[in-house]
């Protein structure tokens, strides 16, 4: 990947499911693909760990641009609501 590419806008859409059935798309967007690939490994990860989900997965597709923090939130709930309906 050339400096130019990696430093591009790429939007995504983000599909969360969880071992429970439930599933929520979130738009979002980042700025580099090194930041999609800290969501991924990084955030995500302690996001379904903070919110004791075991078996979350993640589907990521290109999409509409939308603001990273709001992303956080919406993932968050969603893996604490699901948390919530497995007790």
């Amino acid at each position: 990947m050339t400096p130019e590419t990696q430093s591009s806008e790429s939007p995504y859409c983000v599909r969360i499911e969880t071992a429970t059935g439930q599933s929520r798309t979130v738009p979002i967007a980042f700025l580099t693909s090194k930041q999609l690939e800290v969501f991924l490994q990084t955030e995500f990860k302690k996001l379904a760990q903070e919110a004791g989900v075991k078996g979350a997965r993640i589907h990521v597709e290109r999409a509409i641009a939308a603001d990273y923090e709001q992303v956080l939130r919406e993932v968050e709930a969603c893996l604490s609501s699901a948390k919530a309906r497995a007790a």
